[in-house]
Parts: C-alpha cells; sequence; structure tokens
C-alpha cells in the first residue's frame, strides 16, 4: 500500500523549495501564494515536520526540508517525463461500430479477438442497437445494418455483408416431434420483436396457409429467441450465419431443410466522408472478407 501526500502539496514544496519563494511557485503554478503556503502546511502537517524556515519575505530549507526534497525531486522528475511523453504521444485512432445485439453477440463478438490482433495499434469501439445506427446522432465508423439489397443512401457506401437465409430452429428434443411443417400447428412459435414478419413470411414461401404466423410468444432480441428454443420452450426463426456454431454442436436442429432467402441482407454502411481514413477502410475490407468466409461455410 502507498502513502502518499497529496500531488498539490509536492507540486508546491518542489517548486518552493526550488525558488526559495512562495510568490514565485505561486506564479509558476498559477495560484496564490497563500494558496501555496497552504498546500505546504497541509504537508507539513501530514509529515510531522517542519519543511521550511519562515522568515520575513524569506523562507530557507530546514534540514529535514532538503533531505526531503533530494528524495523526492528524482521521482516528481520521472513522473513529469513520463506524462509529458504520453501527451506527445499521438492518440491511437478510434474505429467506432454499431451493430446490432444478436449480430454482435453471434458473428462479431467470437471474430473480435482476431480482430485485434490485426489491428493492434487501433481503439475499435463497439455499441449494439436494437434500431439501425442513427449517424446524425451519434459518430459512428461503420454500422451492419439489414437493408434491401441495392439500395442506395446519399453520403454513404453500402457493401453487402451475407446473405439472410431464415428457417426454424427448435432443440434437438422437441424436433423429434416434428416431422412435417404441418406439426408447427403443435408447437409454440417463437418471435423477435426486431423481425416481427420473419414466421408469417416463411410460411408462405414454405407454402403453409393454415397456421397463424403471427401467434406465439414475442422476445426483445434473437439471441433471447433461440436461447428459448434451445430451452425446448418452441420454435424459433433461425439466420443461417448467425446460428451456424449452434447448428454444428448441436444445440439447435434446423427443421425440414426449406429456407427462405430474404432481399434485405447484412450490409456495412459507412460515411463517405470519411472512407479518407485508411484505418477505417481496412477495417471495413476485413468485416467484409469474414462476410465472404461465413457465406463459403
Amino acid at each position: 500500500m502507498l502513502y502518499l501526500p497529496s500531488a498539490a502539496g509536492l507540486r508546491s514544496f518542489e517548486a518552493a523549495a526550488r525558488h526559495l519563494s512562495f510568490n514565485q511557485a505561486a506564479e509558476e503554478l498559477n495560484v496564490t501564494p497563500g494558496a501555496v503556503s497552504r498546500q505546504i502546511q497541509a504537508l507539513e502537517d501530514y509529515l510531522g515536520r517542519p519543511l521550511f524556515h519562515r522568515a520575513h519575505k524569506r523562507v530557507t530549507l530546514t534540514a529535514v526540508g532538503r533531505q526531503y526534497l533530494s528524495e523526492i525531486a528524482p521521482s516528481l522528475q520521472k513522473i513529469s517525463a513520463a506524462s509529458q511523453r504520453l501527451k506527445a504521444e499521438p492518440r491511437r485512432n478510434k474505429i467506432s461500430i454499431c451493430v446490432y445485439p444478436t449480430f454482435a453477440i453471434r458473428w462479431l463478438i467470437p471474430r473480435w479477438a482476431a480482430l485485434h490482433e490485426v489491428f493492434p495499434d487501433l481503439d475499435i469501439q463497439l455499441t449494439t442497437s436494437l434500431n439501425p445506427a442513427d449517424f446524425e446522432e451519434e459518430s459512428f465508423d461503420i454500422s451492419i445494418q439489414v437493408i434491401r439489397e441495392g439500395d442506395t443512401r446519399k453520403g454513404f457506401q453500402i457493401d453487402k455483408l451475407m446473405d439472410v437465409a431464415t428457417f426454424p430452429v427448435c432443440s434437438p428434443e422437441l424436433a423429434k416431434k416434428i416431422q412435417s411443417p404441418s406439426d408447427l400447428a403443435n408447437v409454440t412459435l417463437l418471435h423477435e420483436s426486431p423481425r416481427p414478419t420473419d414466421w408469417p413470411r416463411w410460411l408462405k414461401h414454405a407454402g403453409i396457409t393454415d397456421i397463424d404466423g403471427n401467434a406465439g410468444l414475442n422476445f426483445e432480441s434473437a439471441d433471447i429467441a433461440l436461447h428459448a428454443a434451445m430451452e425446448g420452450i418452441g420454435v424459433a426463426m433461425g439466420i443461417d450465419v448467425l446460428i451456424d456454431e449452434d447448428v454444428k454442436k448441436g444445440r439447435l436442429v434446423k427443421l425440414f431443410g426449406s429456407s427462405r432467402l430474404s432481399r434485405f441482407p447484412f450490409q456495412v454502411v459507412t460515411p463517405t466522408n470519411r472512407l479518407t481514413n485508411k484505418s477505417l477502410c481496412a477495417v471495413r475490407e476485413w468485416i467484409l472478407s469474414e462476410g465472404v468466409k461465413s457465406s463459403l461455410r
């Protein structure tokens, strides 16, 4: 445990000892002579020993003061030099990314260590939001959003990251009871609030007309709905690139083999006025390359 007096007291003492003047110390520190006097008095009270002899308009160091100065001055100089060096160093380039919570948990976070390994000198910050990034309110550099394929937006560069293919998934135990799409009438459909049309659209795609695609339980996010499916509560709608690992490890089972390809893929969005930042462009290209790898699995 360190026993340290106040930094202000040490600064006042060092300056006053160097100048042998409270007034000159005050001028250097941009405070009043009274403030210097009070800081030094507080330091003396803390140490229990006088550091200065005080005479009319003149101060001198006591023997204890001279010894104390000789012991602390080198350390104060090292702290000052280290602080100046850090202040002079250029700040690490900051890159801010905004994605959906489920996308972060299931796709980006598993790649986060690799991202930092490739870009160790960048300060990459991640924000999650159930809504698409608001570039007017927040100064994000990159956002991954679900946008209609082919759409363009003035002032933004948009590139497709990965297709969105949806299909029903459930726990291995529940899957044993579901042999055909008609069996979905006997189970609970699990919905995620950000994608309320997934079930109706998949049922229409599969040609099923006698099941209410809006019935069932609603959850705040896809990740919660998928965890409910793993617990056997019902059948959720999965997105292939986000549940690939769960299917491989047997936590979820893909039902029927019928996938619906959405016209709204995951896309990488960046304000065009920030594409002059080489570091940002490098991170953006890395993300896009990871999307290619995911699509090839």
